[in-house]
């Protein structure tokens, strides 16, 4: 097997039902193949560079996965196929790739998923402290200007 990412971009006007369909499908077709998804990630609706298909923005989604190459030839064939994608890009990152080498990159992205949180829900917090200690701030001038 070898490593790819693909980046593909939807149409922004399909709704939550239509982009989650077309992940589904496209994971589908990658684990069907034998292949397995090691990364997937939505990036959600950004501004394009350039109008493309008369759109001028579009729903991300990038997928990092191992499989054989004729996954990519399929998956790049349905993305051809369907009107609802505007572009798409694979990329080979490994010429070759084993399942043990997979699984300890599967175990990677998830604990850096779960660093990124963890990060996340700190910095919620100190937000929360820092906009609490200023309303203190705020009810102390008033008193001092009474």
């Amino acid at each position: 097997m070898r490593r790819y990412e693909t980046t593909y971009i939807l149409r922004p006007n399909l709704g939550e039902e239509q982009f989650s369909e077309i992940i589904d499908r496209t994971n589908g077709i990658i684990g069907n193949d034998g292949g397995t998804i090691i990364h997937l990630e939505r990036w959600g609706t950004r501004k394009l560079a350039y109008e493309i298909n008369k759109e001028t923005s579009g729903h991300y989604v990038y997928c990092d996965y191992a499989a054989p190459g004729t996954t990519v030839q399929e998956l790049e064939r349905i993305f051809r196929i369907d009107d609802r994608i505007l572009r798409y890009l694979t990329v080979k990152l490994e010429e070759s790739i084993d399942q043990e080498t997979i699984a300890r990159e599967v175990e990677r992205v998830a604990a850096a998923a779960v660093a990124r949180s963890t990060a996340s829900v700190r910095e919620d917090e100190e937000e929360t402290e820092v906009e609490s200690g200023d309303d203190e701030d705020l009810e102390e001038d008033a008193s001092d200007k009474e």
